[in-house]
């Protein structure tokens, strides 16, 4: 008794189960409107890409052809198959300092999982992910990209609102306010 209780409990739930998904694809079907469905490739160029879109690993760069990347190589040691390759250098500044810069930023799309462990980790946020996804090629080799754009240099970040310059001119304040008392 309880076996024939049982099946007709699991067809019950198979139905409901089926109805679920019938309501949502009716409704899209009552209102084509809210598809969210792009009609690629016939609508290229006003093809809208969504924030959370990952096309692929890009470094940004500004309009002075300036990036943020430090080359630290954390996003190289972070990254689980090797996929970004830092190679930088040491250059001798003006003042007879030692700064490292990078090289060159490589970038092996066809080894990427996507896991984004490389932007997360990076101290500068200095990658981000692009829009472009057409990737299909007949050489693999076209899928190595170099990030950093010849000529590029690092910016330059002046960090005025740091928590130690802000206890340091809260203690001023106060020293101020005490003195004139």
């Amino acid at each position: 008794m309880k076996s024939v209780l049982n099946y007709f409990k699991e067809i019950f739930s198979a139905l409901r189960s089926l109805w679920g998904g019938m309501r949502v694809t009716g409704s899209y079907f009552l209102r084509p409107g809210q598809i969210v469905t792009q009609k690629y490739p016939e609508n290229r160029k006003q093809l809208k890409m969504y924030d959370a879109f990952k096309g692929e690993v890009s470094m940004p760069h500004d309009e002075n052809n300036q990036h943020k990347c430090t080359g630290c190589g954390i996003c190289q040691i972070n990254c689980p198959n090797g996929s970004i390759e830092v190679i930088s250098k040491k250059i001798t500044t003006e003042d007879g300092k030692t700064e490292r810069i990078i090289d060159k930023h490589i970038y092996h799309l066809s080894m990427c999982t996507f896991c984004e462990l490389c932007i997360k980790t990076c101290p500068s946020d200095a990658l981000a992910w692009g829009q472009d996804f057409e990737h299909a090629v007949f050489n693999k080799s076209k899928l190595t990209k170099q990030l950093n754009q010849a000529g590029s240099t690092l910016k330059k970040v002046v960090k005025n609102n740091t928590p130690a310059n802000d206890t340091i001119k809260a203690n001023s304040n106060l020293e101020n306010k005490q003195t004139n008392n």
